[in-house]
């Protein structure tokens, strides 16, 4: 029987393969899958992303936010959690939460053989700014003063 709303069955969402990053750093992340579970139950509050990561990709670049909270939760496989207290593995049934406001940026590295399955929560907040952590990433995410666009540090267009 299929499922109906409010529930759903992941595997009836399209996956999607895309990246807003200008290169060189959308090379780093892609391809992957992300499912938008939040999208497809309407949710508009929260966004909940079911993402595949395959070995050798990164979720994104090492980033924290100024309004969002974010959240991970690791279903499947083995995944490497960088941030400012360095790295740690996160294995399947792990997560981690990284506060808005916090400027802990933070990145998950698949270096295994096998794809990562986990889930990814944030709040959607129009207010907030993602900043990049590591110094060879020239980028700022500022969807209020930059229209939901990519820039360089500063301020310059990618």
């Amino acid at each position: 029987m299929a499922a109906r709303k409010p529930a759903l069955d992941p595997n009836d969402v399209a996956p999607l393969s895309r990246s807003g990053y200008p290169e060189p750093y959308r090379s780093r992340v892609l391809p992957r899958d992300k499912r938008r579970l939040g999208d497809a139950l309407g949710l508009t509050r929260i966004g909940v992303n079911l993402t595949r990561l395959p070995p050798g990709k990164e979720s994104s670049m090492r980033h924290w936010h100024t309004h969002e909270d974010e959240f991970v939760y690791v279903l499947e496989g083995e995944v490497v959690l960088r941030s400012d207290g360095g790295e740690q593995v996160l294995r399947a049934g792990m997560c981690a939460g990284f506060p808005a406001g916090s400027s802990d940026g933070h990145q998950l590295v698949n270096r295994g053989t096998a794809p990562v399955l986990y889930l990814e929560m944030s709040n959607r907040d129009p207010a907030d700014t993602g900043h990049y952590s590591d110094s060879d990433v020239d980028l700022v995410w500022n969807p209020p003063q930059a229209r939901g666009k990519f820039t360089r540090r500063d301020g310059s267009p990618c």
